[in-house]
């Protein structure tokens, strides 16, 4: 039986199987990796991610989930990737998840609208798996560009996936909290020195609430540095 080109792919991902397209087997209008999103304004970058097909998680996903909040945040919330519910909303940290962190925010006077929340990634991995490398380094380039645009004066990077993205390092959340960092991944702005600050995921406290106080020393490390950065 022969199959076409477009029932092959299917049945490869349903079996696990990494699918990579040829560059020029992709649309023009479609985003590849490479493809420079320096240039692109606040609109652009958002259509841009929409349209997006650099993995494979594009053939899976509801929707993209490109971020929510205020474009011109002094605090940036960085997580992984969007789970069921995100995916169908289209909108990240939702759920009681979602409901903790508003509460971990208002707790340092800020709030979801006031924020600006993101993931490494901008689709979900099927059954909430942890994001391939070559997944998050395909959306780099749209996250880079998101802070670049924002210009925060702190980021959170909110568990071990998103810090280890980030900082580009194996350590263990534990050995990360606690500290300050610095955005290092400055190769497409120049705004390499804003303030990281690593702390447990939502998710996680929901299932270990005797972790909440290191969360809030977190947090507090956080304000402390977003005052001094903007001074």
């Amino acid at each position: 039986m022969i199959f076409s080109e477009q029932r092959r792919r299917a049945y490869l991902q349903a079996m696990g199987i990494d699918v990579w397209l040829p560059r020029d087997s992709i649309p023009g209008d479609a985003t590849v990796p490479g493809e420079d999103t320096a240039p692109l304004d606040w609109d652009q970058l958002r259509h841009c991610v929409s349209g997006c097909t650099r993995c494979e998680l594009s053939q899976s996903r509801t929707q993209t989930v490109f971020g929510v909040g205020n474009p011109d945040a002094d605090w940036m919330i960085i997580g992984e990737a969007p789970g069921a519910e995100e995916d169908r909303r289209g909108e990240p940290f939702v759920g009681r998840a979602g409901q903790l962190l508003d509460l971990m925010l208002h707790a340092i006077g800020q709030r979801r609208e006031s924020v600006f929340i993101a993931n490494i990634l901008k689709c979900r991995p099927p059954n909430n798996r942890d994001p391939k490398p070559a997944e998050a380094a395909a959306c780099r380039q749209y996250l880079d560009r998101q802070i670049e645009l924002i210009q925060p004066k702190i980021i959170l990077a909110v568990g071990k996936i998103a810090a280890q993205n980030l900082l580009e390092s194996d350590a263990t959340i534990g050995r990360m909290r606690e500290q300050q960092h610095e955005q290092p991944h400055g190769a497409a702005y120049e705004l390499k020195g804003i303030p990281l600050v690593v702390t447990y995921h939502p998710a996680y406290l929901l299932r270990s609430p005797s972790q909440k106080s290191k969360s809030w020393r977190d947090l507090c490390l956080a304000a402390r540095l977003a005052e001094e950065y903007s001074a």
